[in-house]
């Protein structure tokens, strides 16, 4: 049995699909040209046809996957906001609030909630996939939170699943915003499962019918080695610490055996925004110990300011929209953004403040 949703928010039903295969809900985002990235709409959906399967007894199992062969989900929708921001308006902010509640009720799920992480997976693609119970990546898997390349920080409760990352891999991965292989996101922890790319389809086609956990067990194989993982010893030496300074001159500093990758490291962070790069640090730091509704609250609040400031409207001109690749940051230097400076980013936001209270994170 096949069961379409249309999707709430005026966008168009094609943008998102709902069905329900045997006991299989499937939800598939289906904007394939533009990777599937993320839209107000589509987030709105996938939170009401959530909640309704919650309490479906026909649906055992959701599975989410995207459109194409290009990946999962690119993100959200950063043309969009580039343009509500220039039209000073609220859409983005009401988007983000709404796309925090869809990442909470992944994470507290009641049912098995599969996401095939194949091909691109990335910001807000992370967000609907890498909280959910059964996270599955392939040999194209190419994820990564790459926030700091257009002024922004990780958000979508990228902050505390990176903070929760072995070592100091999770900062390297939120400052640097590289894209991580398959094995890089099982050892970062951002995914359970490696299945081949050309065995999805007959996982799914098992899903209809069998629990999600023993179907899995059959199609999951072993990945191939970490890049990530064998890197560890220069990363936990490079990035401890609160100091994005300090980071960068360690990693400059770096012994011959790993200087190339080292200085690699230091350069990509160099160019990226210098208060993205000091605020996601001091982000990471903040999130640990906090639950993930507290996690997106603080996410929420710190996008809020960098929506007001200069460098996310500027960094999305630069990668989306002019596409000169080469922004002008404010300030343009590490050294130039202060501890009062990073802090104001973390600040109450009074009747503007997100709360996600347990009823809104269980929809309940």
């Amino acid at each position: 049995m096949a069961e379409q949703g249309a999707v709430a928010g005026g966008e168009p039903a094609a943008e998102v699909l709902f069905e329900r295969r045997a006991h299989l809900g499937v939800i598939t985002l289906n904007r394939p040209k533009a990777v599937n990235a993320l839209t107000a709409g589509m987030a709105s959906a996938m939170l009401e046809q959530l909640v309704q399967w919650a309490d479906d007894d026909a649906v055992a199992t959701v599975l989410v996957r995207g459109a194409g062969d290009r990946g999962l989900c690119a993100g959200g929708d950063i043309v969009a906001i580039y343009r509500d921001m220039l039209a000073g308006g609220d859409a983005t902010a009401d988007f983000w609030a709404e796309e925090y509640r869809l990442n909470a009720l992944i994470d507290s799920y009641p049912k098995p909630y599969v996401a095939f992480m194949d091909g691109l997976v990335l910001g807000g693609g992370v967000g609907i996939s890498a909280h959910g119970s059964v996270r599955i990546v392939t040999e194209r898997t190419r994820m990564g939170m790459p926030e700091t390349t257009i002024g922004f920080v990780p958000d979508v409760g990228g902050t505390l699943l990176l903070s929760r990352s072995p070592g100091e891999s999770g900062t390297h991965a939120a400052l640097t915003g590289a894209h991580l292989s398959g094995a890089d996101a099982l050892f970062l922890g951002l995914a359970d499962f490696f299945v081949p790319s050309g065995r999805l389809a007959e996982l799914a086609a098992a899903m209809e019918s069998e629990p999600a956990g023993a179907a899995v067990g059959r199609f999951a194989g072993q990945a191939p080695p970490s890049a990530l993982e064998e890197q560890r010893d220069w990363i936990d030496a490079c990035y401890a610490g609160d100091d994005a300074d300090e980071i960068l001159r360690r990693l400059r500093a770096m012994g011959a055996a790993d200087a190339g990758e080292a200085a690699e490291a230091a350069e990509t962070i160099e160019a990226k925004s210098p208060t993205a790069v000091k605020v996601a640090l001091e982000s990471l730091r903040r999130v640990r110990g906090l639950s993930l509704a507290e996690a997106l609250e603080q996410e929420y609040r710190v996008g809020l300011r960098l929506l007001a400031g200069p460098d996310f409207r500027e960094g999305i001109r630069a990668q989306v929209v002019d596409k000169d690749r080469n922004p002008r940051w404010k300030p343009a230097m590490l050294s130039e953004v202060t501890t009062a400076d990073v802090e104001a980013y973390f600040a109450p936001l009074g009747d503007r403040e997100l709360k996600l209270s347990a009823k809104e994170k269980n929809n309940a």
